[in-house]
């Protein structure tokens, strides 16, 4: 089906309710019941407050990308820092967190509105005798579902346990609800119910989003638009978190093999002094993103490098910086160091100098042209992470040449020289995990990489680290790798959903 690409960025950014239920959003449009979507036109717009969901600093311009990272072992919380997300560095996480719960609320917002335009349209999409305006609804269709089944991932991995094939049916997934009104009985499905949820939505997007013969030599990188290979991307995340490595291989194998999207090479300039990998992080463009949540100056969400920055025109006062571990990880060739960390004397009485993160300083358009700071687009899927989902996913199928051979690729595009990988059953593992690392540092992965790797970690003061948190041990069976459901929803009365072991 032929995706139609007539969306406009709206203005401003929802807010979200926290005082009433999660699952009881009002869609983003607001649209009254005596003004429901009852056109095609009026049906793309209700997809262009789907799309303004994620604009939401709750999701991945703020909280979602940026809590798994910091609660996991990639910063350090800064001695004068303000406090920002410090219950969650600490490993101190109630089921009240208001962070964690603007994250349970924007999902479920996003789901909301989904839901609310299949029912709309199911009133009377059945009468459309326009060939033209039908299938604009079928992509629109397409996009939705994949709104909705993104969500859902990101709350399963959120809020449950990792996938185990031999006991998924017997854990707790998410509350799926797939109605607006009349949803039914408040309660959670397994985890193998949920992740079927989400494949089976996935499947309508593949189908609705699939490629005409005249669209084939469409270019697609760089999008703020859902599209076929946004699909087959989170496919191959989706197999990957089930365990299911043959399709997470052939799903990843797919993106990379259609030729529409080119890793970002630090080795080629783009313009002026700009690589085309520095172009990506600086201007929030590039020939390897497969999705981005779309900003403009006047409609943009969080600022995923306050926390990092906190450049006031004068100086930087970082709540978090980088871990020592991680910045040794970079080799001297590695460009990606460069493109991610600057070297700053900061503004606090103890003088830090460090390493900063860099890399969410700012879209150069927006900082130059309207002194907006901080702000970057989230690039939610890259032709990076399907590289190294099907590395991983080669390793599990004991394939390690292929694996090693894809490692190589993504480094030949980040390093000045040399870069090749050697694998084997004893390194895959720490070779991945510092890969994933060294490529997707604080874009929100690390957490739930260590939850279903099994693996722990182990803080150890730095220099000027806050005392509380700086020491910390955390064994692979922390009950807090899985974040609690938000109080108020158990607290529901009419509902039946049952805690987490955080809670």
């Amino acid at each position: 089906m032929k995706l139609v690409k007539t969306k406009a960025y709206i203005l401003g950014v929802i807010s979200l309710w926290l005082c009433t239920s999660c699952l009881d959003k009002y869609p983003s449009d607001a649209i009254p019941s005596n003004r429901a979507i009852t056109t095609v036109e009026e049906a793309n717009q209700a997809v262009i407050g789907i799309y303004a969901d994620y604009k939401s600093s709750s999701l991945y311009s703020g909280n979602l990308t940026l809590l798994p990272d910091i609660q996991a072992d990639l910063v350090y919380a800064v001695n004068g820092y303000t406090n920002v997300f410090g219950d969650v560095w600490r490993w101190s996480i109630k089921p009240t967190n208001e962070d964690i719960e603007a994250v349970y609320a924007a999902l479920y917002k996003v789901i909301g509105d989904c839901n609310y335009f299949f029912e709309q349209i199911g009133k009377w999409e059945n009468t459309l005798t326009d060939d033209d305006a039908y299938e604009k609804l079928q992509g629109y269709k397409g996009e939705v579902y994949f709104a909705r089944a993104l969500a859902y991932s990101e709350l399963i991995k959120c809020f449950c346990k990792a996938y185990d094939p031999e006991t998924a049916k017997n854990e707790l997934g998410v509350v799926l609800v797939s109605k607006y009104t009349n949803a039914g009985k408040l309660e959670r499905s397994s985890l193998y119910d949920s992740y079927d949820f989400v494949l089976k939505d996935l499947e309508k997007a593949e189908e609705a989003l699939a490629l005409d013969e005249d669209e084939e030599d469409d270019v697609l990188y760089n999008t703020p638009y859902f599209s076929y290979y946004a699909v087959k991307a989170l496919q191959a995340r989706v197999y990957l978190y089930m365990q299911d490595w043959e399709k997470a291989e052939e799903c990843a194998t797919e993106v990379i093999e259609s030729d529409k999207y080119i890793l970002s090479d630090v080795n080629t300039i783009y313009t002026g002094n700009y690589s085309y990998y520095d172009y990506m992080w600086q201007y929030d463009q590039s020939t390897e993103i497969i999705w981005k949540v779309g900003f403009t100056s006047t409609s943009y969400g969080g600022r995923l490098g306050q926390v990092f920055l906190n450049y006031d025109y004068v100086s930087y006062r970082p709540d978090y910086v980088p871990a020592s571990w991680v910045l040794a990880l970079y080799e001297a060739n590695d460009l990606r160091y460069n493109a991610f960390f600057g070297q700053v004397t900061t503004g606090f009485s103890h003088g830090l100098t460090w390493p900063l993160l860099i890399k969410y300083h700012g879209n150069q358009d927006f900082m130059n042209s309207y002194n907006i700071l901080h702000v970057s687009m989230p690039k939610v899927f890259r032709l990076s992470e399907q590289y190294l989902i099907r590395a991983e996913a080669y390793c599990r199928l004991k394939n390690y040449g292929s694996a090693a051979e894809d490692l190589t690729t993504l480094r030949k595009a980040r390093y000045s020289s040399y870069g090749n990988a050697m694998l084997g059953e004893e390194n895959w593992l720490d070779e991945i995990s510092n890969e994933r690392v060294r490529e997707l540092y604080m874009e929100g992965f690390r957490l739930n990489d260590l939850k279903r790797w099994g693996k722990g970690f182990e803080r150890k003061p730095q220099l000027e680290s806050v005392t509380d948190g700086s020491s910390l041990k955390i064994s692979a069976d922390n009950p807090l790798f899985v974040w609690p459901i938000p109080q108020h929803e158990i607290d529901l009365p009419d509902a039946d959903i049952q805690p987490n072991e955080s809670n």
